[in-house]
């Protein structure tokens, strides 16, 4: 099951100017999610950037980096002229290890690839975890995903689907938490394996409103009639960083171990 992995990795956060070059327990945060990716069975790993001094940095740690344009509005589009620069053929399956996750396991990065080849019908293949908890349940940053008897996605949300209408209605904590019991409620992982083809598709095609309306990127993807397949993570991936707090969560458990 051969399969490439592209790391995009945008230097402007509104939230953590500089991401990926943050120190993490010694080493920048690019780095940190480099080397995750070389403990999979990736047959390449690229680092998509619009940035010198990502790129710099890259490349005195020995990573392969394609310059990209500054233009790009998603990580996706970024993959896609990376894979096109590359000279990849349609076929082949590339993974997108989101620049931010320092510690995400090697395994669930082979487990999106494998999903992909093993389900030839889907245009994309994604990850979830069971939601545990009720303040993950209705947290917006938590996106939550439907998938169908295939597992094939019907729907990402940031609100909590499905909607649990007989123990909502109490509007009590309670009813709440007896949704979790009765409802097998997934958190959608934002790590994706597409095939090259259908990144050539998805560049042509505008924001959906159901993409803007949710700020969920994926949308455009089912609006467009393409499917993706949701497998239960292996593992559950530590959460990345978005803020200076997240960093230094992530250097603590770095420096544990």
């Amino acid at each position: 099951m051969p399969f490439h992995i592209v790391i995009p990795a945008r230097y402007a956060s509104s939230r953590l100017p500089g991401k990926p070059l943050i120190d993490l327990a010694g080493k920048t945060m690019i780095q940190r999610v480099y080397e995750r990716a070389q403990q999979s069975e990736a047959e390449s790993i690229v680092i998509a950037t619009d940035d010198s001094r990502v790129a710099a940095a890259a490349e005195g740690f020995g990573a392969q980096v394609c310059m990209t344009s500054e233009q790009h509005l998603s990580g996706t589009d970024r993959i896609q002229e990376a894979v096109d620069q590359m000279g990849f053929s349609a076929d082949q399956i590339v993974v997108n290890v989101q620049g931010d996750e320092p510690l995400i396991p090697a395994a669930v990065i082979n487990q999106v690839a494998k999903n992909l080849s093993d389900n030839p019908a889907a245009d994309i293949s994604t990850l979830s975890i069971a939601i545990r908890e009720l303040e993950e349940l209705m947290d917006p940053n938590a996106v939550k995903v439907v998938a169908d008897t295939n597992q094939y996605a019907l729907y990402f949300s940031r609100a909590p689907i499905p909607y649990a209408r007989d123990q909502f209605s109490a509007l009590t904590k309670e009813g709440k938490e007896e949704a979790l019991s009765c409802v097998n409620y997934q958190r959608h992982i934002g790590i994706y394996a597409y095939r090259v083809g259908f990144l050539d598709e998805f560049i042509h095609w505008p924001p959906a409103e159901i993409e803007q309306t949710e700020s969920l990127e994926q949308l455009r993807a089912l609006w467009n009639g393409k499917r993706i397949h949701v497998e239960e993570a292996c593992e559950i991936p530590p959460a990345g960083i978005d803020t200076p707090e997240d960093a230094q969560r992530v250097r603590e458990i770095l420096e544990r171990l």
